[in-house]
C-alpha cells in the first residue's frame, strides 16, 4: 500500500511540475496586425478621417471603446466579463496596425496571452476591413 501511495504522490508532483512549467495552458503568442492595407470598394484612396471613422465603427460594432491618443492613433479597450484588453491602433490612408498594449486577467507574459485575445483581434481586423471596403 505504501508503494502505491508513493507512486501516486510522485505522479501528482510530476503533473504539477509539468503544468507549472508549461505556464498558461490556453495561451498563444500575442497577435499584432502590421501594415494591413487600407482598401476601399471603389479603389479610390481614403482620407485619414475616413480610415479613422471605419476603425471606430468596426470597434464600436464589436464592443471596443475607442479613444484618440494622438494623430493617426487610437487606443481601443475591450471589456469582457473580468477581462480587459487594450491595443494601440495606428493608421494612415495606406495601412493600419493593431498592437497589444496591456491587459487584465488574460495571462499575458513572455509574449504569450490567452487565446481568446487573438480571436478578438482577428475579429477587430476583419471588422475594420469590412468597414474600409464599404467606404
Amino acid at each position: 500500500m505504501k508503494i502505491l501511495f508513493k507512486i501516486a504522490t510522485a505522479a501528482t508532483l510530476l503533473t504539477a511540475a509539468t503544468m507549472a512549467h508549461a505556464g498558461c495552458m490556453r495561451c498563444d503568442p500575442i497577435l499584432n496586425i502590421s501594415n494591413a492595407p487600407v482598401t476601399s470598394a471603389s479603389g479610390k484612396p481614403l482620407t485619414n478621417d475616413q480610415v479613422r471613422g471605419a476603425i471606430i465603427r468596426a470597434g464600436a460594432t464589436l464592443g471596443w471603446q475607442m479613444k484618440e491618443s494622438g494623430p493617426g492613433k487610437l487606443t481601443a479597450t475591450l471589456l469582457v466579463r473580468k477581462h480587459t484588453a487594450e491595443v494601440e491602433i495606428t493608421y494612415s490612408p495606406a495601412s493600419y496596425d493593431i498592437n497589444y498594449k496591456t491587459s487584465t486577467n488574460l495571462d499575458a507574459g513572455d509574449g504569450q496571452i490567452h487565446k481568446n485575445y487573438n480571436g478578438w483581434i482577428q475579429n477587430l481586423n476583419k471588422g475594420i476591413a469590412v468597414q474600409l471596403s464599404a467606404s
